[in-house]
Formats: structure tokens, C-alpha cells, sequence
């Protein structure tokens, strides 16, 4: 009797259709997945792995992120997720093209607003997963083409295009170290750390400077190649990285084939092919 394999899921999510499409492309065959209130997936193998990658494209926001994420990983039950997509360099040595992996997210909103101080920041930091960022920067040294920086990510519900706007300035006070800024991540990580279990990272490709050019920038179609890069290294990311044993899958249970290449999950011991003598103890599951 042959070992089923196990297979992991990866929740992938963006925010624009074209950071969805730059992902999609990298897992051919799709399979289209409503949840029961109505957010979309398209779920299908990642080629030459044991991933089982689930895309999403959730719109714009942090808010929403959050929400839409924590929906589904209930749902889903991943074992890592991903926030990918563009944003806006924050240093002049991170050009366009280039790709920021977030070692952190800052929520960059957060303070209280005081009469005699004014307003007064209160930091939140998110942490990357430390294995999904190893794998990262095992997976770049093997790109040429890519130059990663792996640094903390900005995230707040804001579009920055002035270099020199009191939002800027505040970020560069008190977020110094951040390599890009964005608006979802931070929802996204905040879901997955709620979650109590599942690897989280975001992965960015710089698509302009974050200044009065970024119009131009946009024209250019530096957004479209940014996303690119950004799904590039989030596939690569997948290629190294191996889930850790004795997590949980999805709802299914942890997710194996057989030779009849369908699917199994739940609490359950496959006896098929097999001959077992002797007392069972275990449970009756639905099969979906």
C-alpha cells in the first residue's frame, strides 16, 4: 500500500487585478472555489510542488484586507499566506522593478492625538515569519534578475504620491527603517497572527517612488513588471519553503492523494489496498 502525499495550501492575496494576474499565470490549472458568503478563490497546484495554492484578489484597503483574509483562513485553514503585490519605495537605493520582502509590517496609523504633545505615535510591528523569510532569501539568491531587499514595509490606508506631505514626513520620523509602503499587508499579517498558526509574509515590487512622480511611473507600466517581480519571488518562496509537521490543514483535514489521484481529508486511516486485522477506534467523517 503506497503513502498518500500530503498536500499544503497557500493563500495568495493581492489587492488589483493586475497583481492577481501576475500571480495566476504561475499556477496553470485552476479551480474556481466560492465561500459560502461570497468571496471568490481559484485554488490549483502549483507545478512541481505539493503546494496547493489558493488566489484571492481582495480589493483595496487594510480593513478590508483583514476581514477578507481572516475569512478565509477560516475557511481554508493555509499554512502560509502571502501578501503580494506593488507599492511605493521609501529609499533612493530601492528602484522600480525591485522587490521588498517585509521583515515586519508597520501599521503606520496607529497614536494618540494629545493637546499639549500633539499626536503620539504608538508603533504596532507585525514579524514576518522567520521561515517564510529564510526561504525568501534562500529562494532570490538563485534570481538573477531580482534585486531583493528584505526590510520592514509601511502599510496604512493611504495612496502616498508627495515626497514632501506631512504623512511622508511622519513615516520618515518615526518608521525610518521601512523600504516601502503600501495599504493591505499589515491587515493581511494581522489576520494571520490572530490566527495563532500560520506562516505570513509580504512580498512587494516597487512600481514607483512614492513621490509627485508616481503618475508617470504608472504609465510607464512599471506597476504591471513590479507585480511580476513580486510573483515571481512568492513562487520561489514556495519552491523552498516546507510547511511545519503537525499543523493542520484545511477544513478537510490535512489535504492527501492516493493513487486514484482524488482527494482525502480528516481524522481518518486509509485502508484501502490494504489488509488490516484487528480493532479500529476512530470516527465516521462526511465525505466532500
Amino acid at each position: 500500500m503506497s503513502v498518500p502525499e500530503t498536500i499544503s495550501t497557500a493563500l495568495v492575496l493581492t489587492a488589483l487585478p493586475l497583481e492577481y494576474a501576475a500571480v495566476r499565470v504561475h499556477v496553470p490549472e485552476r479551480r474556481d472555489r466560492p465561500h459560502p458568503d461570497g468571496t471568490w478563490v481559484e485554488q490549483g497546484r502549483l507545478p512541481g510542488t505539493d503546494w496547493d495554492v489558493a488566489l484571492a484578489e481582495l480589493g483595496v484597503g487594510a480593513e478590508r484586507a483583514a476581514a477578507l483574509a481572516t475569512q478565509l483562513i477560516n475557511w481554508l485553514h493555509p499554512k502560509a499566506v502571502f501578501f503580494v503585490g506593488v507599492a511605493g519605495s521609501l529609499k533612493d537605493d530601492i528602484g522600480i522593478g525591485d522587490v521588498v520582502v517585509g521583515t515586519k509590517v508597520y501599521e503606520i496609523h496607529g497614536g494618540k492625538q494629545s493637546a499639549d504633545d500633539g499626536f503620539l505615535v504608538r508603533p504596532t510591528a507585525l514579524p514576518a515569519s522567520h521561515a517564510l523569510e529564510q526561504a525568501a532569501r534562500s529562494a532570490v539568491r538563485d534570481m538573477p534578475d531580482v534585486r531583493a531587499h528584505f526590510m520592514p514595509i509601511a502599510s496604512g490606508d493611504v495612496v502616498l504620491a508627495d515626497a514632501e506631505s506631512e504623512i511622508a514626513r511622519h513615516i520618515r520620523r518615526n518608521y525610518n527603517d521601512a523600504g516601502a509602503i503600501e495599504m493591505e499587508g499589515s491587515g493581511a499579517a494581522q489576520a494571520a497572527h490572530l490566527s495563532g498558526h500560520v506562516d505570513a509574509l509580504v512580498i512587494r515590487g516597487i512600481s514607483d517612488r512614492a513621490d509627485a512622480d508616481k503618475h508617470k511611473a504608472d504609465a510607464s507600466g512599471s506597476q504591471k513588471v513590479a507585480a511580476e517581480q513580486a510573483a515571481a519571488v512568492t513562487m520561489a518562496v514556495l519552491r523552498k519553503h516546507r510547511p511545519r509537521k503537525g499543523s493542520s490543514d484545511a477544513e478537510e483535514g490535512p489535504h492527501r492523494r492516493g493513487d486514484d489521484g482524488a482527494s482525502y481529508g480528516g481524522d481518518h486511516i486509509d485502508l484501502r489496498g490494504g489488509t488490516f486485522y484487528g480493532p479500529v477506534t476512530g470516527k465516521t467523517i462526511e465525505q466532500r
